[in-house]
């Protein structure tokens, strides 16, 4: 019996050790950068981390961009894509968890930009010579991809790999504004020096929540279960609020992704 029972422990052993799990990260503060040690943190790669733990699993993380990213969940060579908002089209390749987040989606622009362009809403844009970045890939929400499927709004847009590669075309003034995520945009500005030169305009293009996207081709629905039984028993605990907090300026609700 000790010997069966040492086998069976033995077998667990490595099935767990086998279950290692890839996510995606980007340089893309706070969800998810580098520490000055090497390792790859931030609200997303913490969370995606510890939820997998908490399925004794572990986390392999790899970096791409977005649009390489969506491509590689969808032929199962990546089972994690964190912070997607869930569209009908993705659910042909992609499970969603519970909401991780809500910050929206806001349109920011080059301040000499606004005695230029009178703007309460983005369809103000379409017919001005307003020159539009949008991020592969990327989903700003049903009004943009209403106005996007118009033929002046398209020809107005210029698409682009890199958020930051974006806010630097603006400074140089090759774009006009830019679309992105609230939080980050104000991190990243910060960071680049860029904070008085591109500003937040009132503009919400989307406010849905974002969401863990995980492979069909490589994971199941019973893992879907289990992943968001982990997410939930971390908000349960204040594990999320504790973790949320430490990398957005704003304070979490205990339920509720997001600031309260």
């Amino acid at each position: 019996m000790l010997a069966v029972s040492l086998l069976g422990l033995a077998c667990l052993g490595s099935a767990n050790a086998q279950c290692v799990k890839t996510v995606r990260w980007y340089d893309d503060a706070p969800y998810s950068f580098k520490s000055p040690d090497g390792k790859v943190i931030g609200l997303y790669a913490d969370i995606a981390r510890i939820a997998l733990k908490g399925m004794n699993c572990d986390v392999r993380f790899v970096e791409m961009p977005w649009a390489r990213a969506l491509h590689e969940l969808q032929q199962g060579r990546l089972d994690i894509l964190p912070g997607t908002l869930h569209k009908p089209d993705r659910e042909k390749f992609a499970y969603f968890t519970l909401p991780i987040n809500r910050s929206p989606n806001v349109l920011f622009v080059a301040k000499r930009a606004l005695d230029n362009y009178k703007l309460k809403d983005l369809a103000d844009i379409v017919g001005t010579g307003f020159r539009l970045g949008a991020q592969i890939g990327v989903a700003y929400g049903p009004g943009y991809d209403a106005l996007a499927k118009t033929q002046v709004f398209s020809e107005q847009i210029t698409t682009v790999t890199s958020r930051r590669g974006a806010w630097k075309m603006i400074d140089q003034g090759r774009l006009d504004g830019l679309i992105a995520d609230e939080v980050t945009a104000l991190v990243e500005l910060q960071q680049m020096g860029l904070s008085n030169r591109v500003v937040k305009t009132d503009i919400v293009v989307s406010v849905g929540p974002a969401m863990f996207a995980l492979s069909r081709a490589s994971l199941s629905q019973e893992f879907l279960t289990e992943f968001n039984r982990s997410l939930n028993a971390m908000k349960a605990d204040g594990r999320y609020k504790k973790i949320f907090e430490s990398y957005v300026p704003c304070l979490a609700s205990a339920t509720n992704p997001g600031c309260r």
